[in-house]
């Protein structure tokens, strides 16, 4: 089955999906989050085939979300970094993670935490609004058309 591309959609959500919507490049990303860099260490980790992990992470590189560092010129061996941009799904990963923690896994079967480094608690996401501070609820917002609407 082919898949369709979202490349002409006037729609930040489809066209970041024609970055991170398939599901190995999420897991990879994942992965980059918590650390791991080497070709190696994303197959032996995900049980992903060679070949599709190679096309995944062309991929973010030509985004411009993973950067290819060489670690061994003889070889032709690569880190993959997290650019900005990739550092920037931060958010977006966390956010998934508690989803699936909450509504798949059940609170106490959590498979990872966030402890905050400043004050040792185990800590969570949240949206707030960057002007008042105030949490955000889906019915706290509306959508308004923006300077890039057709």
């Amino acid at each position: 089955m082919r898949k369709v591309s979202f490349a002409d959609m006037n729609c930040s959500i489809a066209q970041a999906l024609e970055i991170v919507g398939e599901w190995w490049t999420l897991l990879i990303l994942r992965d980059c989050f918590l650390g791991v860099r080497r070709f190696d260490d994303f197959v032996e980790r995900l049980g992903i085939s060679r070949n599709v992990l190679t096309d995944r992470l062309d991929k973010l590189v030509a985004a411009d979300v993973l950067e290819r560092r060489t670690y061994d010129e003889g070889r032709l061996r690569y880190d993959y970094v997290l650019t900005p941009k990739g550092k920037a799904l931060w958010p977006v990963i966390t956010t998934l993670r508690e989803w699936g923690d909450e509504w798949i896994t059940g609170e106490g079967n959590e498979p990872i935490l966030l402890e905050h480094r400043t004050c040792g608690n185990v800590t969570h996401t949240r949206l707030v609004c960057d002007c008042c501070g105030e949490t955000l609820h889906g019915r706290d917002v509306r959508a308004i058309e923006g300077p890039g609407a057709d």
